[in-house]
């Protein structure tokens, strides 16, 4: 019989999240060095590898959240997760900023394939406002017409985001030099990476998924309310992974690997939508959706567009160990953490 987080006391549930914390934050450091090393060996390129695999992969504890919160038939803590944790995840570049502090992150880190990757992600996260804004359309009780549109369009970002920096429709004018990576342990095949990788993704899955149900637990004992759990508390649970393999990038100095990861999961994040609908015994979840889940999509949209404007100009001045791209995203978040509160 499985057992109900929620029904074990205060403190057992505290222990177990910080385990669950530890395990990720561990994993996570290593599965971006084997991104890294993978991203080298195959030659796809920093922003692409953080994008498809740091990204995907650090989406799984998303997936196994959303997966359990739509089949309980609770669709709005699954929505809010996925859209609270775009907009924490984004705030984690600003962490990683302070980490290199020597300028600003978006200045070492501006290439065309991080570009194309923030403003795609800005396209579909206005859509998802755009949706819940608009009348959903139930196909056949299976899934909304939205959702599916929106699945379709992560894939077709994928696409893109992987083919644009092979068409060198723009260059970086002198660009900032990256360092040299470390060398490889000898022997270390790429097989035997991709083994390690699947290893290490299955270990944040299953870390990050009591991570998010201990998180959720705990938030249910303290009261809270269920838009505010969703957004924030579970949002943070499930984006720890990302704060791990973004903070790892930064001190190994992969600011594009960085970048790609945050970018890319967002981009996940979207498509989990459709996996909520899919699931969810009900009317298509985005209709259920309003104006709290409209601001915290918004506030994704603004928070990627400080960070696309900074990748775009390139200043390298700095307040408070950070760039201004990074300090009006934590503005922008602290005021979008308010109209929520306003909203819920």
């Amino acid at each position: 019989m499985p057992i109900d987080p929620a029904q074990l006391p205060l403190p057992l549930l505290l222990l177990v999240f910080a385990a669950a914390a530890v395990a990720v934050w561990r994993f996570g450091f290593r599965l971006t060095r084997l991104v890294d090393d993978i991203s080298d060996r195959t030659g796809i390129g920093q922003a692409f590898g953080g994008m498809l695999l740091l990204g995907g992969i650090t989406s799984l504890p998303e997936l196994a959240t959303v997966s359990t919160s739509a089949a309980t038939g609770n669709a709005p803590l699954a929505v809010n997760n996925l859209i609270g944790s775009a907009a924490i995840n984004l705030i984690l570049l600003a962490v990683a900023d302070v980490l290199y502090g020597k300028g600003a992150l978006t200045k070492v880190a501006a290439k065309p394939g991080t570009l194309m990757q923030g403003t795609l992600g800005m396209v579909l996260m206005a859509s998802v406002a755009f949706a819940i804004a608009t009348r959903e359309i139930d196909l056949f009780g299976v899934t909304g017409a939205w959702s599916l549109l929106l699945a379709a369009g992560c894939v077709w970002a994928l696409r893109l985001a992987a083919r644009f920096p092979k068409k060198h429709s723009w260059e970086v004018v002198d660009p900032d030099e990256t360092p040299e990576r470390e060398t490889e342990r000898p022997g270390r095949s790429l097989s035997r990476l991709y083994i390690s990788l699947a290893g290490t993704a299955l270990s944040i899955l299953v870390a990050g998924f009591v991570l998010s149900q201990g998180g959720d637990a705990i938030a249910q004992k303290s009261g809270l309310s269920a838009s505010l759990v969703g957004f924030l508390l579970v949002g943070f649970a499930t984006s720890l992974p990302e704060l791990s393999s973004v903070t790892a990038a930064a001190r190994m100095q992969r600011y594009e690997l960085a970048v790609g990861d945050i970018f890319g999961t967002n981009l996940f994040n979207v498509a989990l939508l459709f996996v909520v609908d899919l699931i969810y015994r009900g009317p298509p979840v985005l209709s259920q959706a309003g104006r709290f889940e409209t601001i915290g999509a918004l506030m994704a949209v603004l928070i990627s567009g400080a960070f696309v404007i900074g990748l775009l100009e390139r200043r390298d001045k700095a307040v408070l160990r950070m760039g201004y791209d990074s300090l009006a995203a934590i503005i922008i978040f602290a005021l979008g953490v308010f109209g929520l509160s306003q909203a819920s």
